[in-house]
């Protein structure tokens, strides 16, 4: 299985693609995707380019699914309404190549890459080269984005079991009772 990883971002967005075959992880490619090329004040254009980067990538490596990045809230709300624009916009281009998406936090990158959500950037670069038997540290974003992948590979199949079993077992009728939940 080939996984696409993103990390989205409004001026850089990371992706990283990784072979899974079994435990065995491979290293295909990673970089990004800027837009500090234009205004900051043409958001519209900006999404474009992460849109169409997306979709490059997407043709370009031929993934079986993507794993993105889910949006943390920031002190600063227009900061989160931007990058959520540019999240939107990478989800976009990936559901419109009929590509399936699995999202997961920072929190769960790290812990799954380093063993612990407090992880910091270089940390996830360090263990990101390493896991990938990489020759050196990739770039934030990039490390990021492999990092994403990584967690799909190790996660995502146990995530897609849980889900099929909870609905499986949740109940859709008499859920709600004088507002509370059974």
């Amino acid at each position: 299985m080939r996984i696409l990883g993103i990390d989205p971002g409004l001026q850089t967005t990371g992706f990283g693609v990784v072979d899974v075959n079994g435990a065995a992880l491979t290293y295909v490619a990673s970089g990004t995707i800027t837009t500090t090329h234009l205004s900051r004040g043409d958001l519209p254009a900006r999404l474009k380019v992460l849109f169409d980067g997306i979709a490059e990538v997407k043709a370009r490596y031929q993934p079986d699914v993507a794993a993105v990045e889910i949006v943390f809230v920031n002190v600063n709300p227009q900061a989160t309404l931007l990058l959520g624009q540019a999240r939107g916009a990478c989800v976009t281009a990936l559901v419109s190549c009929d590509l399936p998406v699995a999202e997961y936090t920072a929190l769960q990158m790290k812990r799954a890459v380093a063993g612990h959500g407090q992880a910091a950037k270089a940390q996830v670069q360090e263990m990101v080269k390493r896991l990938l038997k990489l020759p050196g540290l990739p770039g934030k974003d990039a490390a990021d984005a492999l990092g994403l992948a990584i967690t799909h590979a190790h996660a995502g199949a146990s995530m897609a079991r849980i889900a099929t079993a909870v609905d499986a077992t949740r109940k859709t009728t008499g859920m709600y009772r004088a507002g509370r939940t059974h």
